[in-house]
């Protein structure tokens, strides 16, 4: 699999993309954030790790254009640990973020935990709820038969309420789930990738898709339309 890395410091590009093809992965890379649209135009990446503070186009706009027409996931490098920039990288659809200065083997991890959620599937299983259908492994979620574009962490969200959707599933558990068990990922984060998800799924005319229920936890929803 093919990995953008996209950084105008090219040591880091070195060290990030010498870790990535030491893990076995094929690795593009870009200096700028006209050459990183570009290249994931062209090349078409199963990965970008994307330096949120780039010259010219920044990070962000780079993240709000690919999403545009992609759901290719997206890992943000930020240079500062600033809870705002990683929030606003989120709500624009990344997948993930590491703070600088960060282990390579780190992100390696965090790439694979990623690319796992997005390729692993759950066989030829079909998951329903009411109007809503998903189908992990060819990556399609559909609501009343109008495709419904997810990233690969919100279908994991959705995979995971959807498994078991009778029931309420506390938000450590969500997380352990979705991100591995013992990921330090923030309460914010989900509540981000919960956001997008439930924005998308009304969009398409399911509005109650995902209940809470506060100081438990969340469940499916009918999702009647």
């Amino acid at each position: 699999m093919k990995i953008l890395v996209v950084d105008d410091d090219p040591r880091l590009r070195s060290l990030v993309g010498l870790a990535l093809e030491r893990a076995g992965f094929g690795v593009i890379t870009a200096s700028d954030g006209q050459a990183a649209l570009m290249q994931a135009a062209r090349e078409a990446p199963d990965l970008i790790v994307l330096d949120q503070g780039l010259p010219e186009v920044d990070g962000l706009e780079v993240c709000r254009r690919i999403r545009a027409r992609s759901e290719v996931p997206i890992i943000f490098l930020t240079a500062r640990d600033d809870e705002m920039d990683r929030i606003i990288g989120l709500e624009l659809g990344a997948d993930d973020y590491v703070t600088k200065p960060f282990s390579p083997r780190e992100l390696v991890a965090r790439v694979k935990a990623i690319l796992k959620r997005v390729r692993g599937g759950n066989g030829g299983t079909v998951l329903r709820q009411g109007l809503l259908t998903l189908e992990p492994a060819r990556h399609s979620c559909r609501m009343d038969g109008r495709e419904v574009l997810l990233t690969g962490t919100e279908l994991a969200i959705l995979q995971a309420l959807l498994q078991q959707p009778d029931r309420v599933i506390g938000r450590a558990q969500l997380v352990d789930t979705v991100w591995g068990a013992g990921s330090p990922v923030a309460d914010r984060t989900l509540d981000s990738h919960l956001r997008n998800l439930r924005q998308k799924l009304a969009a398409a005319g399911c509005p109650d898709a995902i209940e809470t229920l506060h100081g438990v936890g969340l469940r499916m929803g009918p999702c009647a339309g």
